[in-house]
């Protein structure tokens, strides 16, 4: 094998679920493109990579300051979805069935891998429910042991705004999965039947 497909092929591998083989047919395909389209793909992933920025008040990506959905004057700003990754607000965003804000905690509590609480965009989440304007906070983060330990620390810190009603989104999720690969059917089930957490 060529010495620059080689290259091409361990660069695309280094990409999340993209194995040798998927990343040879990637590189193949990069040669039967058109020139001009491969500088287009490679400029616009290099201006992303360099211009994206998170949300000031969600942790959202975002091209300004404030996102999209932090800027719609419609959300519905009584409520909001926590998640773990952005990956996770866009899920739930396909299923057309929520229309509040979000707070995206960049991760969850993971001692094992020096991931605490002061590592997480918690003590934002905690100042948008200070403010008075937040009646619900859905806690949506996966069911995994790391997950559920983010979920019990952010409910006793909200145990301090008894106002505000948290609810969690439904477990038809299964134990360990990750809500960015659920699918929207299970996402707006899990959504419509929150329940209530005390």
């Amino acid at each position: 094998m060529s010495k620059l497909l080689q290259e091409a092929v361990s660069e695309f591998s280094k990409l999340p679920g993209i194995g040798r083989r998927t990343a040879l047919r990637l590189s193949m395909h990069l040669l039967k493109m058109d020139t001009a389209a491969v500088e287009q793909m490679m400029g616009s992933i290099a201006r992303f990579r360099r211009e994206i920025r998170h949300c000031e008040l969600c942790n959202n990506l975002s091209d300004t300051p404030r996102c999209p959905i932090c800027d719609n004057p419609e959300r519905d700003r009584t409520t909001i979805c926590v998640v773990e990754q952005v990956g996770d607000l866009m899920s739930i965003e396909n299923t057309r069935q929520y229309r509040g804000l979000y707070h995206v905690l960049g991760g969850v509590i993971s001692p094992m891998q020096g991931v605490g609480p002061s590592d997480l965009k918690i003590d934002l989440l905690l100042e948008k429910v200070a403010s008075g304007a937040v009646r619900e906070v859905i806690l949506a983060i996966s069911t995994s042991v790391e997950g559920e330990t983010t979920l019990f620390y952010i409910m006793n810190r909200l145990k301090a705004y008894p106002q505000v009603k948290v609810t969690t989104i439904a477990r038809g999720i299964g134990f360990g999965d990750e809500l960015e690969y659920v699918d929207e059917l299970t996402i707006t089930h899990a959504l419509l039947n929150r329940r209530e957490v005390e």
